[in-house]
């Protein structure tokens, strides 16, 4: 199985890359894992001319989409800012996370095609929000966003996400134990819904004109 592990934290040495070397050394022998770090990225976060011109890919965002095509399974790791992922991060999705690549919009109905069927995919999010008031405020609302309106949006299936939090007040050192443990029964427990439905979009995407 080919793994990518994708590091969205801005920083270095944080506790988001703690948490995905635990998750790495939980998956199961044999598995093929590309790290990357969005932060190690050098690329502009703005889709200039959203989906009516395409921007052409920094060698970075090339490289990173050659690895999510290939990948039988992605997990993400980042922190909560403001209700949503980092910026960069963010900037990421929306330069990568192409009509044609990762989705296609039909042409006479609201529908579209999942292009990443076949691959599942993690998100591990940590934030200072503890996960009640997360739910009993805003609904969930970065777990919801990124279990429907990314991730599964693009066909990955199944889709887990975990809310560590709250991080600060010692909260991560008081929980390290046992939300490690989630993390590596996240590694440990990796599936796919659909593997006969994986196809390797990027070559023929990239070989379209401008979209």
């Amino acid at each position: 199985m080919k793994v990518l592990l994708v590091d969205g934290h801005p920083d270095r040495g944080r506790y988001c890359t703690h948490l995905l070397d635990r998750y790495a050394e939980a998956l199961p022998s044999g598995c093929e894992v590309t790290r990357i770090a969005v932060r190690d990225m050098i690329f502009s976060p703005n889709l200039a001319h959203g989906y009516r011109q395409r921007t052409d890919w920094e060698p970075d965002l090339l490289v990173f989409a050659q690895a999510l095509d290939a990948c039988d399974h992605v997990a993400f790791f980042f922190p909560m800012w403001w209700g949503a992922e980092p910026a960069a991060l963010k900037g990421l999705l929306d330069r990568v996370l192409l009509p044609g690549f990762t989705f296609a919009y039909h042409d006479n109905d609201t529908w579209w095609d999942r292009h990443m069927a076949g691959r599942s995919a993690d998100a591990i999010i940590t934030m200072d929000t503890p996960p009640i008031f997360l739910w009993l405020s805003y609904g969930n609302s970065i777990i919801r966003r990124w279990k429907g309106q990314v991730l599964g949006f693009c066909g990955f299936k199944p889709v887990r996400i975990l809310p560590l939090g709250q991080v600060k007040f010692g909260g991560a050192e008081k929980h390290a134990a046992k939300w490690a443990a989630k993390v590596e029964k996240l590694a440990r427990t990796i599936r796919q819904a659909e593997p006969g439905k994986k196809e390797m979009r990027l070559a023929r995407f990239l070989n379209r004109g401008s979209s």
